[in-house]
């Protein structure tokens, strides 16, 4: 006996990313850990930058990376409104590496003249990619 789908979208600035039937959607919204299924209560919440695990119907499970954004849930039908999405498989783990070098290196050197929220938030994003990776990386084993 198959699970009940539920419809999830998943759109970015740049457009829509996914769109299909899925079981289970995983995400971090800003009080914690979100798990939606199928009929869910209705809610919208914003969420923090971070990976966002699906079971698609048959249960292959996928990731995604958002930047933040917003997480709408309607009974049959779960949207994800993200400034930047991506698929976790498709993150340069390279650059996400040299991304939270260079924030570590601006938020430790007090002789620079940086911004240090926005280096933070640099730093916070890069680390979020990176989980992403080792999320896909755990499911892959």
């Amino acid at each position: 006996m198959s699970a009940v789908s539920v419809q999830l979208d998943i759109v970015s600035a740049e457009g829509q990313l996914f769109s299909g039937l899925v079981e289970l959607v995983v995400a971090n919204g800003l009080q914690g850990e979100l798990g939606i299924l199928y009929n869910h209560s209705p809610l919208l919440t914003a969420l923090k930058p971070g990976a966002v695990k699906i079971i698609r119907q048959g249960g292959e499970e996928d990731f995604f990376y958002v930047s933040g954004g917003m997480l709408e849930v309607q009974p049959n039908k779960v949207t994800i409104l993200a400034d930047t999405a991506v698929r976790a498989k498709d993150i340069d783990e390279a650059a996400a590496l040299d991304a939270q070098k260079r924030a570590s290196e601006a938020i430790s050197d007090r002789e620079a003249k940086i911004e240090y929220a926005k280096a933070a938030a640099e730093l916070a994003e890069a680390a979020a990619q990176l989980r992403a990776i080792q999320q896909l990386r755990r499911k892959a084993k």
